[in-house]
């Protein structure tokens, strides 16, 4: 079944929004490598444990984004594919992708997917790693 126009139309639209996800989960990796490495380095410098403890916030706080930005991402591409495939169920030029949240991991399942673990995981075991040999 071809697309018309509006169809076309539509998935640009929905593509948009996936590349602004994918960048964002982009810059949310940078920001948690560079806050890390920020905290980090001065914790390291200045023999302060404490300094590298607040440094593992941040990291969190950028994993929960990341994850937070993966999973939207995900749930966009499903609805991008009820718009290619012409799904009925789906009212023309529709952004919302809830419909598919059952189809998609939830923020903490996308949060531990091995997309975004071992990148976190790493930066995070690093702090308690400088946590524990300044301590």
């Amino acid at each position: 079944m071809a697309l018309d126009d509006a169809g076309v139309k539509h998935l640009e639209f929905l593509q948009a929004v996936i590349t602004r996800m994918a960048s964002n989960s982009f810059f949310m990796k940078g920001w948690a490598l560079s806050a890390a490495g920020l905290f980090y380095g001065f914790a390291a410098k200045g023999t302060s444990w404490q300094v590298a403890a607040i440094g593992l916030l941040p990291v969190v706080a950028f994993w929960g984004l990341d994850a937070y930005y993966l999973r939207q991402e995900r749930l966009y591409r499903k609805l991008y594919d009820a718009v290619r495939r012409g799904d009925g169920s789906v009212e023309p030029f529709s952004m919302n992708a809830q419909p598919y949240a059952g189809e998609v991991a939830d923020i903490l399942a996308t949060a531990l997917s091995k997309t975004v673990l071992p990148f976190y995981g790493l930066i995070f075991m690093t702090g308690v790693v400088v946590i524990g040999a300044i301590h």
